[in-house]
């Protein structure tokens, strides 16, 4: 590991702090003929070390070894080292951090201290709203340090309550003469599905000052393409039941047919979840990273040097999924539980009989998800000094980051297909891996792909885009007047344009393609995909029960196929390609002015200098949202359980808000004792809502279950969260780089925004399974009956408000039942964000230490992060109790030993995470304990040529997520190292 805790210099503003820092270690590494060069791991510790001993405030880092030398390919999995830091992963890689227990969502990310625009399309599956920054998008090969300012600084960019990240890139002035990185490596990721192929990273980097050195230029570049796969079995859950409840989709209860089948039915007062359906899927990645960077800098005097530079990062990904899962109908099940007050299944099954027309479906899909996100930055810096008491930093920027899809169907598409005939299936729970398994009728082969029939399709198609400008101008006078050593102000002002877009079809098919036969689908397209190899590493994955495998297809050919014979995207916006026109499009505009001054101040305390910084930042925020969306027409009854919204025309609507903050900090530190250094530090900061909780306008979402729908509405009106933060610690320096530390923190946070529901119903649409047709229904066929025969009963009696498109294999019509104006209306459930009354507080303590074993070149980093919050999650209250808990809090740790010593470098380090809520609601879940093993070597050659090694997930440790209960799994998936191997040349 490359890097430890760090401080920042006191009293700098962020702008300025790269180079300043930067020239501190030049000075310290060329200082004489007699001082002895460390370099290498050592070096940046040592570094690192100084910087948070003579420091004021609360800032961690990690910092490259030398130019083009960070110690991970992925920033994520680099900050991950540092205390109270960890990260979440996508796609097999870092992906977003969490600081102190707070997601990505509560840390600001800015470069070179401006503010950066995020861009990302989440699952695909709704609008993209988030503000989180997916560090998946930098390359960390050219990248010279990344800071974590843990506390608020008046001088500090505010919008993270959990962290302010820096990146810090390098500039050719703080580096005189000419100097460089190249390397080339080779990446073997184990996970990959299809063999193991060996993918090309290739990066270089150039500084160069000439003219004196009053002009310099630098020039970085990567490229990356990366070939992975990430294997999941997922299970879909009804709300949590309380035992005494009698809803569809609830277990029997005593006296009631099927109350025999439950082996320890949960109690009165129990809460449980039951299964709604399972899948394993297989997903192949294939990411390709183009990241660059061009610096520019002249100085005409020693008192005046401007910067002009230009960032660009773009990230493709194509990952292409293939699926086989069963959905519940809730008739004939069977079920065995753990005990209360928190149930959870052993196994849960149905059976369908031996008549063919009561059979089930197994499902196959295709997915395809292909986007590319480009972030572009181009910024202007001019540093003044008129005097050798003041100076002034000017800095401007224009940044954008902007994320759509690349192919000609959408962001997040799907095909399904199915084999109608399963007389029994059920899901195993007692393994870390959830075991389905099925029984196919009399005379059905699920693998036979002459079985097949083309069900639904969905075509997702978002649009984000996030452009950022931003002015800052900030001035620091040496004061030198005893007590008050400086004074530091200035102003931000901050244009954040934002435009998400989202559309869709769907096509509401999944009985079956009106018209279509299993002979409609060629059998070529079809290919077997083994599945217990794919999870590997999990238990269950050997269980005998488990399906053994699948027969997938090629999403676009399979698309071709549909669309030539049935016609599936004729709905779609340009013919032919399925590309689904934007239905909602929602235009957020914040402009912020912020101004700040801060002093700073020394005085004689004990055994040397104390600092107090104090400082006070005023924010003010102006919000302006818009939004087009879809609105509700009609209702279709598509399926036994499934409904489909028709939409009319879209409708706008224009919202406004604003809101303003003064934000004090101060800063103090002594040393009561040679080599020991005691702080504490106060400061207030604010977190903005997401862009979800901002937009304008009232979506619908476009399958409502039976018994209501569901929606969301914005608020621009919403106030940030606000955090009170309060920090102490005390640093023991015992070696030239060796030390221990122990920290408190308590943050105190209010303004959370939590949910507001709301019964809305619309104006004429209807619900087509709650009306006199209904009634009529269960009037002759008894109260009990089946909706499958429901269904049936209207579609023989009411033929002119359904439209029948054939029949299933169990002989039941297919179609839909339209709403008519006569049934009951249809009962939306619409969220909408709002300041809540309710606080929190989260508190924790941090410990590390780094210590050097003499001269041996060994050395060992550790640190432990635990964090605790008073807002948790009660497992024990059913669905319908809202609610308010903290997500992501837990403990983490590190353990990194390393050894550098001549032209040998190694490390090993070991991170974990321990459980932590991952999402709350009716129906909440927890990512389980996870930890894993990275390992790195390199050995330099003369001349500047070194060759290295890289592990990353060594032993390919897997992760799960569960719901209430840990036998309701969410999610599993196995974990598969990556492997790299390379040559770099530094000059």
């Amino acid at each position: 590991m490359s890097g430890a805790s760090a401080l920042a210099l006191a009293a700098l503003p962020a702008v300025a702090m790269a180079q300043d820092t930067a020239e501190t270690q030049s000075e310290e590494a060329t200082a004489g003929d007699d001082v002895i060069v460390v370099t290498g791991i050592r070096a940046s510790l040592r570094d690192a070390m100084n910087i948070k001993r003579d420091g004021q405030g609360v800032v961690d880092a990690i910092s490259a070894e030398d130019i083009g030398k960070f110690p991970d390919t992925n920033l994520a999995e680099s900050l991950q080292r540092i205390t109270g830091v960890s990260i979440d992963r996508s796609n097999g890689e870092g992906s977003t951090v969490t600081v102190r227990g707070f997601g990505p969502e509560f840390n600001l990310v800015t470069l070179n201290g401006r503010q950066m625009p995020t861009s990302t399309l989440g699952d695909g599956a709704s609008p993209p709203s988030s503000r989180s920054f997916d560090f998946a998008n930098l390359a960390s090969e050219g990248v010279a340090a990344v800071e974590v300012y843990k506390t608020g600084r008046a001088d500090v960019p505010s919008g993270g309550i959990g962290s302010t990240i820096n990146i810090r890139t390098p500039r050719p002035l703080d580096k005189p003469g000419l100097s460089g990185s190249v390397a080339v490596k080779g990446v073997l990721d184990s996970s990959r599905n299809s063999g193991n192929p060996i993918t090309p990273e290739v990066s270089g980097i150039l500084s160069s000052t000439f003219a004196d050195d009053r002009i310099g230029i630098l020039v970085a570049g990567s490229y990356q393409d990366r070939k992975a796969s990430v294997n999941t079995a997922s299970v879909g859950w009804r709300d949590g039941y309380l035992g005494s409840e009698n809803n569809w989709g609830s277990l029997a209860q005593e006296g009631s047919a099927g109350y025999d089948q439950i082996t320890n039915r949960p109690g009165p007062n129990d809460v449980y979840a039951v299964p709604q359906n399972a899948s394993y899927t297989l997903t192949d990645i294939d990411r390709e990273r183009i990241n660059g960077q061009a610096v520019l800098q002249y100085q005409p005097t020693d008192t005046l040097t401007a910067t002009l530079d230009y960032t660009f990062s773009q990230n493709t990904v194509e990952a292409r999924s293939s699926d086989v899962g069963i959905w519940f109908n809730f008739a004939n099940t069977s079920s065995a539980w753990t005990d209360g007050p928190v149930a959870g299944p052993i196994f849960y099954s149905e059976n369908f009989g031996t008549d063919p027309a009561g059979w089930s479906d197994l499902s196959y899909s295709g997915a395809l998800v292909a986007n590319r996100s480009i972030n572009k930055s181009l910024g202007f810096n001019l540093e003044w000094e008129p005097t050798d008491r003041l100076s002034f930093t000017l800095d401007a920027h224009d940044s954008s980051a902007e994320s759509k899809p690349t192919n000609k169907y959408g962001t997040s598409v799907s095909v399904g297909t199915a084999v109608f005939g399963l007389a029994e299936q059920g899901i195993n729970f007692e393994n870390d891996l959830p075991v389905i398994y099925y029984t196919p009728g009399d005379g059905i082969d699920p693998n036979d792909p002459a079985e097949r029939f083309a069900t639904g399709q969905a075509f997702r198609n978002a649009y984000f885009k996030d452009e950022i400008r931003q002015v800052q101008i900030s001035g620091r006078y040496d004061a030198d007047m005893g007590f008050l050593k400086s004074v530091d102000f200035g102003a931000t002002y901050t244009e954040n344009k934002v435009r998400s877009a989202y559309g869709f079809l769907q096509n509401e098919t999944w009985g079956g393609i009106p018209g279509a036969g299993p002979g409609d689908i060629p059998d070529d397209i079809f290919y077997e995909i083994s599945l217990p190899d794919k999870f590997s590493g999990l238990s269950g994955s050997n269980d005998p029960a488990m399906i053994q495998s699948f027969y997938g297809f090629n999403f676009e050919d399979m698309v071709t196929i549909l669309d030539d014979q049935f016609g599936i995207c004729d709905a779609a916006a340009v013919s032919g390609t399925c590309l689904a026109d934007y239905n909602t499009d929602r235009r957020i505009k914040e402009t912020t002015w912020a101004p700040y001054i801060q002093f700073n101040n020394e005085f004689d305390l004990m055994a040397g200098p104390a600092h107090v910084i104090a400082g006070l930042r005023y924010e003010n925020t102006d919000v302006d949202s818009s939004a087009l969306v879809p609105i509700p027409e009609t209702i279709r009854w598509v399926s036994v359980n499934e409904f489909a919204i028709d939409y009319g025309p879209d409708d706008y609507s224009q919202l406004k808000g604003g809101y303003d903050f003064w934000l004090p900090s101060i800063d103090f530190d002594f040393r009561p004792i040679d080599d020991v250094v005691v702080r504490a530090s106060y400061s207030q900061t604010i977190t903005r809502p997401s862009y979800a909780d901002l937009q304008g306008g009232q979506s619908i979402d476009p399958n409502p279950r039976i018994e209501n729908g569901t929606g969301s509405q914005g608020n621009p009106g919403l106030l940030p969260y606000k955090s009170e933060n309060f920090d102490a610690s005390a640093e023991w320096y015992y070696g030239p780089s060796s030390y221990v530390s122990i920290g408190y923190f308590r943050k105190n946070v209010e303004n959370f925004i939590g949910s507001g529901r709301a019964n809305v119903f619309i104006d004429g649409v209807t619900n087509p399974a709650s009306g006199p047709r209904v009634e009529a229904a269960y009037a002759a066929l008894g109260a009990d009956a089946p909706l499958t025969e429901v269904r049936q009963y209207i579609f023989d009696n009411y033929p002119e408000s359904t439209i029948a498109t054939g029949t299933d294999t169990n002989g039941f019509t297919t179609g839909s039942i339209l709403s008519l104006p006569e049934d009951d209306p249809m009962r939306f459930e619409v969220t909408q964000p709002v300041n809540s009354d309710q606080t929190a507080t989260i508190d924790g303590l941090e410990f590390a230490v780094q210590h050097s074993f003499w001269d041996t070149g060994f050395g060992v980093i550790a640190n432990y992060t635990m964090v605790n919050g008073d807002a948790k999650y009660d497992n024990t209250q059913p669905y319908n109790v809202t609610q308010f808990a903290l997500t992501g809090l837990s403990d983490s740790a590190n353990l990194v030993g390393f050894y550098d010593k001549g032209p040998l470098q190694a490390r090993v380090a070991w991170n974990w995470r321990d459980k932590f809520l991952g999402g709350t609601g009716p129906n909440p879940f927890y990512v389980e304990e996870y930890w894993q093993i990275d390992a790195s070597a390199s050995y330099e050659f003369d001349m500047g040529v070194s060759v290295f090694v890289e592990a990353i997930n060594l032993t390919g440790e897997s992760r799960r997520g569960h719901r209430r209960s840990d036998n309701t799994v969410y999610f599993a998936s196995p974990g598969f190292a990556r492997y790299a191997a390379g040559v770099r040349y530094n000059f």
